[in-house]
C-alpha cells in the first residue's frame, strides 16, 4: 500500500538511523512507516524498544507499553500492565486486582480503544480494570494531547490497541492459558486467550480477519477491619445532668470540620455555658470478608480490505462483559462507652490529647447499631462497539480517513441484604483503636451470669433477624459517532502537512433504580434452617486480635430465595420490580479541529513541532424523575482548545520537546440529577446524609504545560526527564450543608447533611517525571541480557476547599476556603524493574510504590477531620518464561509477594487510623502455543 512520506520525517530517520535499525518505528500518530532493516530482538527487551521507539517517534509526549509476546502479559487485567509506566499511580488494590488508574496523580483519563472512546453505561469511560490484558497489542498514556485528538481527560488519553489481521505477515493462531490461584480465596481459577487471524491475496484485493477471545475468572477473598469515626463524649465528670461517657449531641457541636473537633488535651465544649472537657472516641469496630467470583469475557474481532494501494477498509467489533457474585459478611460492633461496667474501670488516651485509644466497656444496649449481615451483590455489564472505516489516499499528497461508530452498554446490579443482632445484651468488650501498625483490636467476653456463652459468636441463639436491604440498579448508555479526518501534504514554508477534520456524537444515558420496602422481622435464627446461617473462619489470617469466625446471615440463601424472604417483611409484591427511571439525558458534541506540522532547520538540527485548535460544542436534553414529578432542562459548553508542541533535536540522539494544551471534563451524567437520594443511618447518629445532583454543572478546564528532554543512548537504553504543570479551574466539589428534610423511612422531620456538587473548587499540580530504560552492553556472557526499568515521579499539588454556610434566607455561601493537597495525588511514587533474557528464559522482578495521598471525605456527620488518607502502597510481583520450543512457552509468574496490609487514616496516622485490609497474593503458572 502507497503511503506519502515527508521531508522531516526523512531528516529525523536519517538522524534517528542507529536506533530506528533494532526495530520498525511504531508511527500510529503520524500514519507513516519507513522501510529499515529489522534487526530480530523478542522478548522483554522487544517490547521496551517498541515502547522507546513509541515515545520517541511520536509528536506527543507519551509513553506506552507493548505485549512482548501476543498474549503473553504477565498482568491479570490493563490497570496491572500500565503500573510500570512513568507517571502512571495505580490505587484500589481489592477484589484480587488492582483497580484505579491516575496519570501524573490524576484520576480523570479519557479511554480509548484503538482511537475510539468507549465508556460503560451512564459513565464517561470504562473501567480499564475490565479490558483483559490478553487483547493487547499495546497501550499508549498521552499526557499531552494534539488537537486530532479527544479533548477531555483532564489527566490524559489512554488508547488501548488491539491486534489487526494486517499487523502480521502470515497466518497466526495463539492459544495461551493460565492458572492463577487466589492465596486468600484458595482456588485456582483460568485466565485463557485464543487469537486466530489471516490475510489473503484475492483478486479484488487483499483481505484479512482477526478474531481474538479472552476469558477471565476470579474467585477472591477480601477481608477488612475497621475503627470507626470519630465522636465526642462526656468525661468521667460531666456537667450537671448528663450522664458521664455519653454521647454528646451535635447541638452543641458542628459535625464536618474540616480539621475535625480539636484533639489536645482538656479540649472543652460550651454545654450550656459550661465549659466541660470531651472525649473523642470511635463509634465502631467493624470487621468486613467478603467472597467474590468475578468473570470477564472479551472478544475482538478486526476484517481489514486492501482493494489497491490507495484505499483500504476496516471493519471491528469489541465486546468487553463483566459478572460478579459476591458474598460479604460484616461484623459491627458499636463501641460505646455509656455502659461501662464501673467507673473505675480505666480507659486509656493517646499521650497528650482527648482521643480514647483502648478500655472496656458493656456492649450497647442499642441491639441494633450491633449486628452481623449477610450482604449479596450481583453485577453485570455488556458493552459493544462497532466501526466501519475506510483510509483513501486520493492523492499522493491527500489522505482522508473516515469512521462511522456505534457502540452500547449496559450495567446491572441487585443487592439484597440482611442484619442479624443480638437477641439481649452480650458480654463485655475490650477494645483497641490501635492496638498496633494501625490495626483495631476487639474482644468479646463472656458474661458469666448468663446461661449462654456470649464470646461464642458462631452461636446462632446470639442472634436474631433484623431489617432487609433490597434495591437494584441499571444503566444504559449508547453512542453513535461519525468522524473524518483529513491529512494534507502541502509546501507553506515550513509548514509541511495539515490534518483537519469533523466529529459528531450523539451521546444518550437512561438510569434506574429500585428500592424495596418491608418491616424488620426479629427471629432467632435457631428458627430457620441450617442454610441460613452462615459462619466464616480464619478472618484477617490470624493478623489481629478479632473474631476469626462468627454467625451471619447467609447472603447467597436470602438471595436465591428472596421472594420468600420478601414475603416474610411483608412486602405487597414479592417478586422482583423492575427499577424506575431517574434519568434520561442525551447529549450531542460537535467537534471540529485543525492542525499543523511543521519543521525546519535550527542551528545545523531539525526543530520541528504542531499547533492546532480543536473546539468542541455539547448541547444536552435532560429529564430528571423523582417519583410522579418530571422536570426537564437543557444545557450546554463550548470548549476552545489550543494545542502546541515543538520538537528540537540536540543532537542525533537527543530530544527535547515543550508543549502547551488545553483539555476539558465534561460532567458526569449521575452528577446532573437534582433529585434528593438519603443515605441510611447505621450508627445511630442525629444526623443523616442526603445527597442531590446539580444540573447546572459546566465543565473542568485545565490548562496544561510540559517541558522535556530525552537522551537514547544506544538501541535498546534511554533515559528522560520532564516537568509539567496543570493549572485546572472548576473543579466539581460538593457543597455540604445542614438542612431538616422528611426522608422516605423519616416519621418526622430529622436533621441531615445534604451535599450536592459544584464548580466550586480550582487546583495547580506540577512535578517531574525521570525514567530509565538501560541493558549494558558488552557484559559478561552470563550477564548478557541482564537490564533495568526504572520510573520515578515527583508532585506537587494544591486545590482550594470550600467551606459553606447557609445564610438567614436560606442561600447558601462559602465561608471559606482552605488550601490543601488534591485528591489521589501521591508527592511521590517510583518503580524498578529488573529484567534478564538469556537464550530461551526470560524474567522480570518488579516493584512499585507510592507515597500517602488524599483519598475521599469521610461523611460531614462526624468530628475526626474530613481527609481520609491512604498509607503509602507497595507491590513486588515476579515473571518468568521459558521457550520449551519454538512455538511453546511456559510461563510462571506472581503478584504482591510481600502480601501487603493496606491502610487509611484520618489525617494523622499515629491517633486516627481506620481501616486496615489485606489483599491476595496470587500465583500463576501458564502456558502460549503459537504457529
Amino acid at each position: 500500500m502507497f503511503k506519502r512520506t515527508h521531508l522531516a520525517t526523512a531528516v529525523v530517520l536519517a538522524l534517528n538511523s542507529t536506533l530506528l535499525q533494532a526495530q520498525e518505528a511504531d508511527t500510529t500518530q503520524e500514519d507513516a512507516s519507513q522501510e529499515v532493516e529489522v534487526i530480530e530482538v523478542s522478548g522483554i527487551r522487544a517490547s521496551l524498544n517498541k515502547a522507546i521507539n513509541i515515545k520517541r517517534q511520536n509528536m506527543q509526549i507519551v509513553d506506552a507499553i507493548v505485549a512482548e509476546d501476543i498474549g503473553k502479559f504477565p498482568d491479570n487485567n490493563v490497570v496491572e500492565a500500565l503500573q510500570r509506566v512513568t507517571g502512571v499511580q495505580v490505587t484500589d488494590r481489592a477484589s484480587g486486582e488492582v483497580n484505579t488508574v491516575s496519570i501524573r496523580g490524576l484520576t480523570d483519563v479519557t479511554t480509548t480503544v484503538n482511537g475510539r472512546n468507549i465508556f460503560t453505561s451512564t459513565g464517561r469511560s470504562i473501567a480499564l480494570a475490565d479490558i483483559p490484558a490478553a487483547l493487547l497489542q499495546s497501550a499508549n498514556v498521552y499526557k499531552t494531547r494534539s488537537a486530532s485528538q479527544l479533548g477531555s481527560g483532564l489527566a490524559g488519553q489512554i488508547d488501548v490497541k488491539t491486534q489487526r489481521p494486517f499487523d502480521f505477515e502470515d497466518s497466526k493462531v495463539v492459544l495461551a492459558a493460565r492458572a492463577i490461584e487466589q492465596e486468600q480465596a484458595d482456588y485456582y481459577d483460568p485466565n485463557v486467550s485464543l487469537l486466530m487471524s489471516d490475510r489473503w491475496e484475492t483478486d479484488f484485493g487483499e483481505v484479512g480477519a482477526l478474531v481474538n477471545v479472552a476469558y477471565a475468572r476470579t474467585r477472591f477473598r477480601d477481608q477488612s477491619i475497621t475503627a470507626g469515626a470519630m465522636l465526642p463524649y462526656f468525661t468521667k465528670n460531666p456537667p450537671e445532668g448528663y450522664d458521664m461517657l455519653t454521647r454528646i449531641s451535635s447541638e452543641f457541636w458542628t459535625p464536618g470540620l474540616e480539621e475535625g473537633l480539636p484533639f489536645a488535651a482538656g479540649s472543652t465544649l460550651d454545654i450550656n455555658g459550661v465549659d466541660a472537657e470531651y472525649y473523642l472516641s470511635r463509634d465502631a469496630i467493624f470487621g468486613i470478608d467478603k467472597y467474590g467470583d468475578r468473570e470477564r469475557p472479551a472478544v475482538s474481532v478486526s476484517l481489514q480490505w486492501a482493494p489497491n494501494d490507495w484505499s483500504e477498509y476496516l471493519f471491528e467489533a469489541f465486546y468487553n462483559g463483566f459478572r460478579t457474585d459476591d458474598q460479604t459478611t460484616m461484623f459491627f460492633k458499636n463501641v460505646e462507652h455509656t455502659y461501662l461496667l464501673d467507673p473505675s474501670t480505666p480507659l486509656y488516651l493517646f499521650g497528650g490529647t482527648n482521643i480514647v485509644k483502648a478500655g472496656s466497656a458493656m456492649d450497647s444496649q442499642n441491639i441494633g447499631n450491633n449486628f452481623t449481615s449477610g450482604d449479596y451483590f450481583t453485577g453485570k455489564t455488556d458493552g459493544f462497539l462497532y466501526a466501519l472505516g475506510g483510509s483513501w489516499y486520493l492523492t499522493d499528497d491527500i489522505q482522508v480517513k473516515s469512521e462511522l461508530i456505534y457502540q452500547t452498554s449496559e450495567y446491572s446490579n441487585m443487592f439484597f441484604a440482611m442484619r442479624g443482632v443480638p437477641q439481649h445484651l452480650t458480654g463485655t468488650l475490650n477494645f483497641d483503636f490501635n492496638a498496633g501498625g494501625g490495626i483495631p483490636s476487639l474482644e468479646v467476653i463472656d458474661n458469666p451470669n448468663t446461661a449462654i456463652d456470649e464470646s461464642d459468636l458462631t452461636n446462632r441463639a446470639l442472634w436474631q433477624t433484623d431489617g432487609l436491604f433490597d434495591n437494584s440498579y441499571r444503566g444504559e448508555g449508547d453512542a453513535l459517532t461519525f468522524k473524518v479526518d483529513t491529512e494534507q501534504f502541502v509546501n507553506l514554508g515550513p509548514i509541511e502537512k495539515l490534518k483537519y477534520g469533523l466529529r459528531y456524537d450523539k451521546r444518550t444515558a437512561e438510569d434506574y433504580d429500585y428500592l424495596g420496602a418491608g418491616g424488620n422481622v426479629a427471629m432467632s435464627l435457631t428458627e430457620f434452617d441450617d442454610g441460613f446461617t452462615y459462619i466464616n473462619s480464619d478472618f484477617f489470617d490470624g493478623r489481629a486480635n478479632f473474631p476469626g469466625t462468627w454467625a451471619a446471615v447467609n447472603a447467597k440463601y436470602i438471595a436465591q430465595n428472596r421472594q420468600e424472604i420478601r414475603a416474610l417483611h411483608g412486602y405487597d409484591d414479592v417478586t422482583d420490580q423492575a427499577p424506575g427511571i431517574n434519568f434520561e439525558i442525551e447529549e450531542v458534541s460537535k467537534e471540529a479541529y485543525v492542525e499543523a506540522d511543521f519543521a525546519m532547520e535550527v542551528g545545523g538540527k531539525i526543530l520541528d513541532g504542531q499547533f492546532g485548535v480543536r473546539v468542541e460544542r455539547a448541547d444536552r436534553e435532560m429529564t430528571f424523575y423523582d417519583g410522579d414529578l418530571v422536570s426537564e432542562g437543557e444545557g450546554s459548553s463550548t470548549s476552545v482548545l489550543p494545542s502546541f508542541v515543538v520538537r528540537y533535536h540536540l543532537a542525533d540522539d537527543i530530544i527535547t520537546r515543550f508543549a502547551y494544551t488545553e483539555t476539558v471534563r465534561r460532567p458526569d451524567f449521575a452528577a446532573l440529577n437534582p433529585t434528593i437520594s438519603y443515605g441510611s443511618n447505621l450508627t445511630g447518629l442525629e444526623l443523616k446524609t442526603a445527597g442531590q445532583g446539580n444540573p447546572d454543572l459546566g465543565p473542568v478546564e485545565s490548562t496544561n504545560l510540559d517541558i522535556s528532554v530525552e537522551w537514547y543512548f544506544s538501541p535498546q537504553s534511554s533515559v528522560y526527564a520532564a516537568w509539567f504543570q496543570r493549572d485546572i479551574e472548576g473543579f466539581v466539589f460538593d457543597s455540604k450543608r445542614k438542612v431538616t428534610l422528611q426522608g422516605p423511612e423519616d416519621e418526622e422531620p430529622t436533621g441531615y447533611v445534604i451535599t450536592q456538587p459544584g464548580n466550586a473548587s480550582d487546583g495547580k499540580l506540577n512535578g517531574w517525571e525521570l525514567g530509565l530504560v538501560y541493558f549494558p552492553e558488552d557484559l559478561p556472557d552470563v550477564l548478557d541480557g541482564l537490564g533495568v526499568q526504572a520510573s520515578y515521579t515527583l508532585l506537587d499539588s494544591e486545590q482550594d476547599i470550600p467551606e459553606f454556610d447557609v445564610d438567614e434566607n436560606g442561600d447558601i455561601f462559602v465561608s471559606r476556603v482552605l488550601s490543601r493537597s488534591m485528591f489521589a495525588v501521591s508527592d511521590k511514587s517510583y518503580s524498578v524493574v529488573a529484567v534478564y533474557e538469556k537464550e530461551d528464559f526470560d524474567m522480570r522482578l518488579s516493584y512499585v510504590w507510592r507515597d500517602d495521598f488524599l483519598n475521599n471525605y469521610e461523611a460531614a456527620i462526624f468530628a475526626n477531620p474530613l481527609g481520609v488518607y491512604r498509607r503509602p502502597e507497595q507491590s513486588l510481583n515476579f515473571q518468568m518464561s521459558y521457550d520449551v520450543s519454538e512455538n511453546l512457552m511456559l510461563t510462571f509468574d506472581a503478584t504482591n509477594l510481600t502480601d501487603e496490609v493496606y491502610q487509611s487514616y484520618y489525617q494523622y496516622p499515629t491517633t486516627n487510623n481506620f481501616g486496615s485490609a489485606i489483599i491476595s497474593r496470587t500465583f500463576a503458572l501458564g502456558m502460549r502455543y503459537s504457529m
